[in-house]
């Protein structure tokens, strides 16, 4: 007969709750090999932002790493995580509180006499839900998984942080350059302006080319207040990201002093591993499980065990009088409206979205890797076709401007090859940037050195 309650509990067991569908989700399997080959590889460093050679780069990166507030956020939501962590696993120990009172009491007996006492009942008591089939065990371990998802969350946006500082550095040092070619294109057409006013003055050339160099000169000058404005935007914006009131911010080298960082390498096969935004997806996923394995044991049996102790004290008492109690329960859910099971189906529902989440961000990180490796394989080759570009330019506007003035052609050819290398000149800052964000970039792909979660 003791067996009996034993065989009915593993019966119980083996039925635990109603069977919930997810959806099946086909593993990756990573190639061997990146699709493209963006030239030699260095290991990784976890400080790459160095790797650029510019001290003002670097301290705007560890800057925003220790100000920045979304960061500081993660860093709270870990905290948060931690705690629920806490109270999950505090569910699997028993409670023990103390109560007491005293009471002062005058009250009439069966005789009519009045009976005067001072009474108090001190006790103690105990409880504790026995996990016989693991509910409160997979809710401390879904509320783990939680919380070291945070954790990998937090390390995602830092290395987001770093990357978008790194990037908008890039990007405010382009501007700065795009500023300086207008200004000296500006300049250049300032002294074309003077020169046919001189010829116009003294009759040499018409008026035609006066008011197409005054046009060329206002078409140049508009350029500037623009990007101006946009690296004063950007400045406000790196301002923001490391905490601070809008302002300037500090530049020790120009676009093209910058170094270009070796490529990291590393394998497909180690990708998995490299990026947080990977493992939280993984760690979201795990608690999903648990949690659906939690909502599933909702439906069999609960025991509950308790204890109390105490005593009796009163002015009518010779002696206090000591009273205890043990005993247990068990609950068991015969009719919830539904709402197990509903739990149970909204749970695994939420499994499939973290499988799904974890697929997609397991697909995405290879992608956001082979677009990395093309724009640096591919940006690098523009650079260098704008570079021999910007050569033919400059050479063919030198040769324009002194045959304008030695009156051997007229000034739209002049103005022409003028176009052509300020455009020239504005498209290979640009490419420049590009190149050196695609590496920016590769880092952010590539996990940038993240080791895992403690």
């Amino acid at each position: 007969m003791r067996k009996l309650p034993l065989l009915l509990l593993a019966s119980l067991a083996a039925c635990a709750g109603p069977v919930v569908e997810t959806t099946p989700v086909a593993p990756i399997t990573p190639p061997p090999t990146w699709r493209t080959d963006a030239g030699p590889t260095a290991p990784f460093d976890r400080t790459w932002w160095q790797g650029f050679g510019d001290p003002a780069l670097t301290a705007l990166v560890e800057q925003a790493l220790a100000s920045n507030i979304d960061i500081a956020i993660a860093a709270a939501r870990i905290r948060e995580a931690k705690a629920q962590q806490g109270i999950a696993r505090a569910a699997l120990l028993p409670t023990i509180d103390a109560t007491g009172g005293v009471t002062d009491s005058r009250t009439v007996n069966a005789f009519g006499e009045p009976i005067e006492q001072t009474a108090g009942q001190p006790q103690v008591q105990a409880a504790w839900e026995a996990d016989l089939f693991g509910r409160l065990s997979d809710r401390a371990s879904a509320a783990r998984s939680a919380w070291l998802a945070s954790q990998a969350a937090r390390d995602a946006i830092r290395l987001s942080v770093a990357g978008t500082a790194a990037s908008g550095y890039i990007t405010l040092l382009a501007l700065d350059a795009r500023l300086a070619v207008a200004k000296q294109t500006l300049d250049a057409r300032a002294a074309a302006l003077k020169l046919a006013q001189r010829r116009s003055d003294a009759g040499y050339s018409p008026r035609l080319e006066l008011a197409q160099a005054q046009a060329e000169y206002q078409a140049t000058a508009q350029v500037i207040p623009p990007l101006q404005q946009a690296i004063a935007r950007q400045e406000n914006a790196l301002r923001l990201l490391t905490g601070e009131l809008p302002g300037g911010i500090a530049r020790s080298a120009a676009l093209a002093a910058l170094t270009q960082p070796a490529i990291a390498d590393g394998l497909p096969s180690d990708l998995l591993r490299r990026r947080p935004d990977i493992a939280q997806a993984e760690l979201q996923l795990a608690a999903a499980d648990k949690s659906l394995a939690a909502s599933r044991k909702a439906f069999l049996p609960q025991l509950r065990l308790t204890a109390s102790g105490g005593a009796a004290f009163s002015t009518l008492l010779a002696d206090p009088i000591t009273i205890w109690s043990i005993g247990g329960s068990i609950l068991a859910p015969l009719f919830e409206g539904g709402r197990l099971r509903a739990g149970a189906e909204a749970a695994g529902a939420q499994r499939d979205q973290a499988a799904l989440a974890y697929r997609k961000a397991t697909l995405g990180a290879f992608r956001d890797v082979e677009d990395a490796l093309a724009a640096i394989k591919h940006g690098d080759e523009q650079v260098q076709l704008l570079q021999r570009q910007r050569e033919a330019a400059a050479e063919g506007f030198r040769l324009a401007s002194n045959r304008y003035r030695a009156g051997y052609s007229p000034y739209l050819e002049q103005l022409d090859a003028q176009r052509s290398l300020f455009s020239v000149e504005l498209a290979l800052v640009q490419a420049q940037a590009d190149a050196l964000t695609a590496r920016v970039t590769l880092y952010q792909a590539m996990g940038g050195g993240w080791t895992g979660v403690e």
